[in-house]
């Protein structure tokens, strides 16, 4: 039987990267996003190509949706070896944190924290009751966050708000699942070349010219998808509610 994984966001970015990743190594995986499957039908199709992927269209701040995806999983693959929360939005307009709308917090908190925490609930459930039936099972779950869980931008508050809760999100669910060996891993990426920062290409450039990582390059889809594949592979059994930092260095503290 595959081994297999629920992806979310697939369909570009970083979770893409996963999704590629995963299939290569022979995983099934079923990718989640929120836009029907026709509008992703590029990158849909591309993925097939690499393997056994299934599309679910899916607003993870519903959970009509998050309970569908998670009975999907489990009629396409019998079991669900491993949750990637990749999903993430950042703010629709960056505003100075005392102009930040509550529109703008609800949002990003609903996607990034609201919909991760109770897909992850929905998907340790399931997890559970796979440990209860085989003591060998060692499904895994895998929070990709951001450096902006720690470091401060005061014109996208929401979304570093978002990033922190999810980190709070690992730590207790590692505590919770523990005993039914399930382990829990926090991936932080820093900046990473997607459509979502390409905005501020610029700013980032000038930035990394300037000396601000020790790995003096902007960081790659396929950067953040090494660092789960090792997670998902079992690298790391030892360790549960560990933060992973894929982020050029960005976190070294230097003089």
């Amino acid at each position: 039987m595959l081994k297999s994984a629920i992806v979310t966001g697939a369909a570009r970015g970083i979770g893409y990267a996963i999704s590629s990743r995963l299939l290569k190594e022979g995983w099934a995986v079923l990718g989640a996003d929120v836009a029907p499957e026709e509008a992703n039908a590029e990158a849909v199709s591309h993925l097939m190509a690499k393997g056994c992927f299934f599309y679910q269209q899916c607003d993870i701040t519903k959970s009509r949706d998050r309970q569908a995806l998670v009975e999907r999983a489990v009629r396409e693959f019998g079991q669900i070896d491993a949750l990637v929360n990749n999903a993430g939005v950042a703010p629709k307009t960056r505003l100075d944190m005392l102009e930040t709308t509550e529109e703008s917090f609800d949002f990003v908190l609903g996607v990034n924290l609201k919909g991760t925490f109770f897909l992850t609930q929905a998907v340790s459930r399931q997890m559970i009751r796979q440990t209860e039936a085989d003591r060998d099972a060692r499904p895994v779950i895998v929070n990709i966050s951001s450096n902006s869980a720690y470091t401060s931008s005061v014109n996208r508050a929401e979304y570093c708000i978002s990033k922190a809760g999810v980190s709070s999100a690992t730590a207790l669910f590692a505590d919770r699942l523990s005993t039914h060996n399930i382990n829990v891993y926090e991936i932080r990426p820093g900046i990473i070349e997607t459509d979502m920062t390409a905005k501020v290409k610029e700013k980032y450039d000038n930035l990394i010219a300037g000396g601000l990582l020790p790995l003096a390059r902007w960081g790659k889809p396929e950067d953040v998808a090494s660092a789960v594949w090792a997670v998902c592979a079992g690298l790391l059994p030892y360790s549960t509610g560990e933060v992973i930092n894929v982020d050029g260095g960005f976190h070294l503290r230097r003089l």
